[in-house]
């Protein structure tokens, strides 16, 4: 029994193959530069791309756009384009995408919008409500894409 353990171990803890190690990519829209945020706006490993939540601020800035809703859900898709393109990607690359709104009742609205950003069939999608989204936005969305 001792022997298995021992085996197992070696096994879990001390093989590491040279093959198995993943090559880490950054991507980045230039949108946040100068900005001093401690995030990346997308990270890639071995083909899947994971974006950081966007809201919906003006490129460069930290301030949310005007006009409800609506306008803050385009900018986030917007925003969200723009770091795909600097990974090379499109919005049919998009995968996975998760959603958070300060109010669950502005979700006929968000998927307004969203649908002028992908075809169907959609991504994998979930979304739930939150509260205390980064600078008051009304939204957050985050993404996994995977290279073609």
């Amino acid at each position: 029994m001792k022997t298995i353990k021992m085996a197992l171990t070696a096994l879990c803890v001390g093989y590491a193959s040279p093959s198995l190690a993943a090559e880490v990519t950054y991507h980045s829209s230039g949108a946040f530069e100068g900005q001093n945020l401690p995030f990346t706006e997308a990270v890639e490993v071995d083909g899947l791309v994971f974006l950081s939540g966007q809201i919906g601020v003006k490129p460069g800035t930290l301030e949310l756009v005007d006009g409800g809703i609506e306008a803050e859900a385009r900018q986030t898709m917007d925003n969200i384009g723009a770091t795909l393109e600097a990974a090379d990607l499109t919005f049919a690359d998009v995968v996975k995408c998760t959603v958070m709104l300060a109010d669950m009742a502005d979700w006929p609205a968000f998927n307004k919008v969203y649908v002028d950003y992908f075809d169907a069939p959609y991504p994998a999608r979930s979304a739930f409500g939150a509260s205390g989204l980064a600078l008051g936005g009304s939204l957050e969305v985050e993404c996994i894409a995977a290279r073609p």
